[in-house]
């Protein structure tokens, strides 16, 4: 008898488990592995701020990182995606100098802005193939990390022809959107919050391959 309740109450908690995993409806399966490098230049982050005196919109196409976890539970996603600090440009040279000096960004000593996937909440299924989530991770920007709370779209695409113009193999198509306030991480040059604003939209979009060339 004991060994019964015991079998009904395993058999419980895995369905149970697995009533509760999201992922993706696709032909891969088990744990995969996604690497956003692109020779390409395509995959870009873009920071945001708007004032009423200017809005300036900073991009960068040097993003790279990876990101792993179980098709069938999206909340196994573990990663870690990098922006070079000297890559970014906004349209202007000598604001871009200004960018990277030591009363902004610092791109000599900090060379890289971070975000490490901590956790993945509130998932939707948009489709078989697009996963809407929140991702909470780790900002890292001029040596201060801060835990923030990004809203992101995961599109799962199977190797196709027409992906394999892309890259090769499966391709992750990820689009997030998160805020920061720079003061959290001490950028205060005197000019923010009047041509730079406190707070600033920073955006992700970018593909990734799990088969490298």
């Amino acid at each position: 008898m004991k060994k019964n309740l015991s079998s009904v109450l395993i058999l419980t908690i895995l369905f149970t488990a697995l009533s509760f995993a999201q992922g993706f409806k696709v032909k891969a399966s088990g744990e995969q592995t996604f690497n956003f490098s692109d020779k390409g230049g395509r995959n870009q982050a873009s920071f945001f701020s708007t004032t009423p005196l200017e809005d300036i919109r900073g991009l960068s196409n040097d993003v790279k990182g990876t990101a792993t976890f179980n098709i069938n539970d999206i909340k196994t996603l573990k990663g870690k995606i990098t922006v070079s600090v000297a890559s970014i440009k906004t349209g202007i040279d000598l604001r871009n100098e200004h960018l990277r000096s030591d009363n902004w960004l610092d791109a000599e000593k900090y060379p890289e802005i971070i975000f490490t996937i901590k956790k993945v909440s509130d998932v939707k299924q948009l489709a078989d193939n697009k996963l809407q989530i929140k991702v909470v991770g780790d900002f890292t920007l001029k040596g201060v990390t801060k835990e923030v709370t990004a809203d992101a779209t995961l599109t799962y695409l199977d190797e196709s022809e027409q992906t394999k113009l892309r890259a090769p193999g499966d391709l992750l198509g990820v689009q997030a959107t998160f805020n920061i306030r720079l003061s959290d991480f001490g950028v205060k040059n005197k000019i923010v919050g009047q041509k730079v604003a406190e707070i600033v939209e920073v955006s992700v979009n970018m593909v990734g391959s799990n088969k490298t060339e």
